[in-house]
């Protein structure tokens, strides 16, 4: 039995120092006035899987890469892969989901095409965040335009939205719930970009973590999903069919 022990023990993560974690405020994922979300539940599973220390913190998103980057945090939740992100993060995916436009009605505009040659649509988007390809090509090419509002969270941008400062925002099915209780639903329409879902998941920094303990941190998480422990964190925030479309998918480290 000892035996068996010590080699659970040496599969796992190697707890012989402190690590560090950072959640961000978005939606359903995490909401800091409550201190509650998916993103927290999944963050509590993890690390009581784990057996190691881990310190949870609360920063933008833009702080997360920046300190994912330079080796000085170790992990975040709900990331999603560039070619760029890849030079200097690992990722161990829980979830995947589309993008979505949320579009001001009086716009009058319903097409992708209209909102890249209006000269009076104005997008918002939170800083250091991607998308989906079509989504991404949008923002970068009204970006070029000088047609881009940046926040540091939703509730700006919401702001901006309700005021007609800004015709447009990029959203998640994590948005759902604050769009309706908000209201903005009423003077809105979404329209979904065509791209597959995206994959989303534990975000690990090359630079803090060797391969072999990402390999370990990821293999919890493959845990996590093939138990149903992810499944039943998605069903508390969202029906069964909305969670299933999300955690039903296949993708590549």
């Amino acid at each position: 039995m000892a035996c068996s022990a010590g080699a659970v023990q040496a599969a796992g993560p190697d707890c012989s120092r402190p690590y560090t974690l950072a959640l961000h405020d978005h939606g359903l994922l995490y909401s800091a006035d409550t201190d509650t979300g998916i993103d927290k539940d999944f963050a509590d599973e993890l690390i009581r899987r784990s057996g190691c220390k881990v310190g949870v913190s609360l920063m933008s998103r833009v702080r997360i890469w920046q300190l994912i980057e330079s080796g000085a945090l170790d992990f975040s939740l709900s990331g999603i892969a560039s070619p760029e992100r890849r030079r200097f993060a690992s990722f161990a995916w829980y979830f995947s989901n589309k993008y979505y436009l949320l579009v001001r009605k009086d716009a009058g505009m319903r097409q992708l095409v209209e909102f890249e040659r209006s000269e009076t649509f104005r997008l918002g988007v939170i800083r250091s965040f991607r998308y989906s390809a079509s989504a991404n090509r949008l923002v970068d090419k009204l970006t070029a335009a000088n047609r881009v509002t940046q926040a540091g969270g939703l509730d700006p941008l919401y702001q901006a939205l309700m005021a007609n400062r800004i015709q447009g925002m990029i959203m998640e099915p994590f948005d759902y719930p604050v769009v309706e209780e908000k209201h903005i639903r009423d003077v809105t329409a979404i329209i979904e970009f065509n791209d597959p879902s995206i994959p989303h998941g534990l975000i690990m920094s090359n630079k803090a973590l060797p391969p072999g303990e990402r390999d370990k941190w990821r293999a919890l998480v493959d845990e996590m999903r093939a138990d149903g422990t992810v499944r039943r964190i998605f069903e508390k925030y969202f029906p069964p069919a909305l969670a299933a479309s999300m955690l039903d998918f296949q993708a590549q480290p």
